[in-house]
């Protein structure tokens, strides 16, 4: 199953506008789930179907819908004409491979992003996107399956901790996009500790299984790049247009998410600095042990050169050679031999060669 890119191959010669599922289907049904609710009085309630939720759109002042399962694309379309939602945005809501982007009109706000999880048993970054549609009063949230990070929410919410039941759905979305701005910077935690544990062990022992796992971590920041580099874009959207939907008591907590976004951008950035120096030290070290050894064989064979042509002159055949008949030859000869190892390894040691 790809990460990186989902193939586009069922919105090939679709009419721009028609909604078409992009992506890997993660759940059997779709689930329907509302939280309607003001300062005084909150209901959790799991829906059968849309007809359902037009009956509870006049009863709460405030809503948030979440819907978990894109493929559904007939539910997609209902919840689309319900909340006059357009058919472009709607396109990009079931396209689980859309780059995160903010739309902000008068009366209606979308915001696309990619929620990130830690998969601990394939020790690998997963990506789902969350997409969100703000209505006066009302918030609808896409996600592609059950289980999110958005449970410290729905505890404030059930709980009135904070200004969430006070305020409008405006910071609660703002709310739901801390959190996940937030886990950007819990998980580049976990990676930087990662990253840094590698300093020494490529001093210490540069071997392949360092190199494997700098790679493995250059394709990890490579995906978490991937999601917080439009998410950055898209959340700077925010700091610059002016909507009445935004208001000037919302307005500063955006500004901090803008501050929040950046600092995970800067953290991804700071790591793919140090892993493209991480791999540099690396070659580099390796290189050098080749150096030492090169160094070290090259030494050796320096030595046995002129033992070798000793060697080889006292092994010629020819009969008259005159040191053939000293008593002590063999004895001088390997005085000879050992005087030039002890010469040169001199040599080699003033010279600082090794």
């Amino acid at each position: 199953m790809t990460r990186f890119i989902i193939k586009q191959k069922n919105t090939k010669n679709v009419i721009p506008g028609s909604p078409v599922f992009v992506g890997h289907q993660k759940e059997e049904n779709t689930r329907i789930r509302l939280i309607g609710y003001d300062e005084n009085v909150i209901d959790e309630l799991e829906l059968q179907s849309i007809n359902e939720l037009e009956t509870y759109l006049t009863v709460y002042k405030k809503i948030w819908i979440n819907i978990d399962g894109l493929h559904d694309i007939e539910l997609i379309r209902q919840i689309g004409k319900l909340f006059n939602i357009h058919t472009l945005i709607l396109e990009d809501i079931v396209n689980t491979d859309q780059r995160p982007r903010v739309d902000i009109d008068e009366d209606s706000i979308f915001t696309s992003i990619k929620m990130m999880f830690l998969n601990n048993q394939k020790h690998q970054l997963e990506a789902e996107q969350v997409s969100m549609y703000l209505l006066k009063n009302v918030l609808i949230t896409f996600q592609e399956k059950q289980g999110d990070i958005f449970e410290p929410v729905r505890d404030r919410l059930r709980n009135k901790k904070g200004r969430v039941r006070s305020y409008n759905t405006t910071y609660l979305m703002y709310c739901l996009l801390d959190v996940i701005v937030d886990n950007y910077n819990f998980l580049m935690e976990i990676f930087g500790e990662k990253v840094e544990e590698l300093e020494d062990k490529i001093l210490l022992e540069p071997n392949k299984n360092i190199l494997q796992e700098i790679n493995r971590n250059k394709i990890e920041l490579n995906y978490f790049r991937k999601a917080i580099r439009p998410a950055r874009e898209a959340i700077s959207y925010f700091k610059d247009f002016k909507t009445e939907l935004i208001t000037k008591k919302e307005q500063p907590f955006f500004n901090d998410l803008n501050d929040l976004v950046e600092r995970s951008y800067d953290s991804v950035e700071n790591y793919k600095s140090m892993l493209s120096e991480q791999l540099t030290v690396y070659s580099t070290n390796v290189n050098n042990r080749m150096n030492d050894i090169m160094k070290i064989l090259t030494i050796f064979s320096v030595v046995f050169i002129p033992i070798t042509f000793i060697a080889g002159v006292y092994g010629t055949n020819f009969h008259y050679i005159p040191e053939l008949t000293y008593r002590n030859g063999y004895f001088i000869m390997w005085g000879v031999i050992l005087l030039t190892v002890v010469v040169m390894l001199g040599y080699f040691k003033y010279k600082k060669w090794f």
